[in-house]
């Protein structure tokens, strides 16, 4: 019996144990955070399967892994020998995890989960889903956590303040316009829970979360006075470490914090204060509070359920953030352009492999200044590692580069300037002519997208078009979104903005694109067992002419990294798709350039010359 099915039998022990027909286990802390910290990896820890989304559901007889394209081949392979069922979702005859559960399910029987884990939105639809065969929930328990032995503890690093001069807007004037959003709602208490929102509103970053500045909270906002429930000894460090003496406040966080208005308790309190309430208009979003802060609302308060008015505000960067992310970005440029020129003129000389890389590329980064470390762990993949879209590369998995083929990096830096998200494909030596078709095709896509032109009011669902049109006339495409939102020295992946053509109808996910909003424009093409192709830009939305049909907008791109010519079949490009890329190396050659050594700026001026 290998570990994976003795964790399993394990857990079922406990199931007898407490009388369940059924586990979930989630990817999620206590907020509905996407990269969850070491301590919450549950689902990790019971099936083996390290990517970052995905549901696991064990019942008596079965256990079933739930995950979507990104991440296909690599649960597959992760999954091979453990006994654990594959659930690809979406696709054709598999079943989501809700008709998956009302299949199986006794009537009667009891669902069991950890109800921190499981926001109050799926505990509800799940309810609706069983309600008919009387299905009881029991989340009172973290049942993975008990058989965890040498589970790591719940982080709690030091928090700081970000100063004005970065966050563009102070903590106090947001706190006020949130007050305002609630008093529209008619709201008396705002309950907070997803780490970005509370970083954003208080103009505070910490460590919690791997690659997200953020800090392990919960908020509550009244009408005259604010709660933060935290572990109290992050709040103890210097406001503004890395300020120049003179500059900025100079007592301590909980200092700052006070001088806010904010009353800070301690971090489990969120769930007592919350059954104090009574006969109040709370304001929350039951897609990221947790069912088990839900279920204690007494039945004397009214929930008004909508989106966090954070998370709009939030999107939309103001002009210090909007100026600053383009400083970020020539930067983050800077090590990027550095990174690629290393490679091309290594690759075969030096020994380098898919790690030594991209810790290389990670040292370039720190070497900029104000660089805090990635943004998310990078993708660094050789060869046919690269059809693998989010491969994360292992000392089991780890491969050399050789001058041959293709390699992708996904990756990005945090800067107190801003957080940067880029994708590109390097050609190491030898392609063929399918790799330099994708590659071409690619390209096409991602500059196309890059220069459309829109009337205010769109959503990426009416653009995604011009970036899959490559594909879909040639009867391919690519299994996830064309763009997703990005923080400000927040989470890279960033709602309500993204550019997808499937239909998401909640403005939640798939808002109207505004100036200072900031997207990935990131088509791939990815050959299993081949080769995958992917390349990324940052762009910003930003205000275009304006006439008798409204306002126009366009994106303006932030990234400006070289594309590997090398890769170009020239005859797939049109005279338009030839001026994009020529303009855009343009640029890239004008910001980069001024930073680089003689001989690297020598050669950024070969390869983005005009083809």
């Amino acid at each position: 019996m290998n570990i994976i099915q003795e964790r399993l039998g394990r857990l079922r022990e406990l199931m007898a144990e407490k009388g369940m027909d059924a586990y979930l286990v989630v990817t999620a802390d206590f907020h509905e955070s996407e990269y969850v910290g070491e301590f919450f990896k549950c689902r990790k820890f019971l099936t083996g399967f390290t990517g970052s989304a995905g549901t696991a559901v064990v019942t008596m007889d079965e256990a079933c892994l739930w995950t979507d394209g990104r991440y296909f081949v690599q649960a597959a392979a992760q999954l091979a020998g453990s006994g654990i069922r594959l659930m690809k979702m979406r696709e054709e005859g598999v079943p989501t995890v809700q008709e998956y559960l009302a299949e199986k399910m006794p009537a009667g029987g009891c669902l069991g989960f950890d109800g921190r884990t499981v926001n109050a939105a799926e505990a509800l639809a799940l309810n609706e889903a069983l309600e008919a065969k009387y299905v009881r929930f029991d989340g009172s328990g973290d049942l993975v956590g008990t058989i965890w032995q040498d589970r790591p503890p719940m982080s709690a690093e030091p928090v700081w303040a970000l100063a004005d001069c970065y966050a563009g807007e102070n903590a106090a004037e947001k706190i006020r316009k949130l007050r305002e959003k609630m008093a529209q709602a008619r709201a008396t208490v705002h309950i907070l829970t997803s780490l970005d929102d509370i970083a954003w509103l208080l103009n505070i970053r910490g460590n919690d979360v791997l690659y997200n500045p953020v800090a392990l909270a919960y908020v509550m906002v009244f009408e005259d006075r604010l709660l933060l429930f935290a572990n109290e000894k992050i709040l103890e460090g210097k406001a503004y470490p890395y300020l120049e003496q003179g500059r900025g406040f100079p007592g301590t966080v909980r200092e700052y914090l006070q001088g806010l208005g904010v009353t800070v308790k301690p971090y489990e309190a969120v769930y007592e204060e919350t059954g104090l309430l009574r006969g109040q208009r709370i304001m929350l979003e039951r897609k990221m509070v947790n069912y088990a802060i839900y279920s204690r609302i007494d039945g004397s308060n009214q929930v008004i359920e909508r989106m966090n008015p954070t998370s709009q505000a939030k999107a939309v960067k103001n002009p210090v953030e909007m100026e600053n992310m383009r400083k970020a970005h020539i930067k983050d440029g800077v090590a990027m352009t550095r990174f690629i020129y290393w490679l091309k003129h290594n690759v075969g000389k030096v020994e380098m492999d898919e790690i030594s890389v991209a810790e290389h590329l990670r040292e370039l980064r720190l070497e900029q200044d104000g660089c805090l470390g990635c943004s998310f762990e990078t993708i660094s993949a050789y060869g046919a590692h690269a059809a693998m879209c989010h491969y994360s590369a292992t000392e089991e998995t780890n491969v050399k580069l050789e001058p041959k083929g293709m390699y992708l990096v996904d990756s990005g830096g945090q800067y107190y300037e801003g957080t940067t998200d880029i994708t590109r494909t390097v050609v190491m030596g030898p392609v063929t002519d399918e790799e330099r078709e994708h590659f071409t095709l690619v390209l096409i896509s991602m500059l196309r997208l890059g220069a459309v032109k829109f009337l205010h009011g769109c959503r990426g669902i009416s653009l995604d078009y011009v970036a899959r049109e490559p594909f879909w006339s040639r009867g391919l495409d690519y299994n996830h979104g064309t763009g997703h939102g990005v923080g400000y020295l927040l989470n890279v992946h960033e709602r309500p903005n993204s550019i997808r053509y499937r239909l998401v109808t909640d403005a939640r996910e798939n808002a109207e694109l505004e100036e200072g909003m900031v997207t990935s424009d990131e088509p791939g093409l990815y050959i299993e067992g081949s080769h995958g192709i992917r390349t990324e830009n940052l762009v910003m939305c930003v205000k275009d002419e304006k006439n008798a049909y409204g306002q126009f907008m366009r994106f303006e791109f932030l990234t400006f990294v070289p594309i590997d010519v090398d890769g170009i079949d020239r005859e797939l490009m049109t005279d338009r798709d030839v001026e994009l890329l020529n303009e855009y190396h343009q640029q890239v050659y004008e910001k980069i350039s001024p930073y680089l050594p003689e001989e690297e700026a020598r050669w950024l001026w070969q390869v983005t010359a005009e083809i």
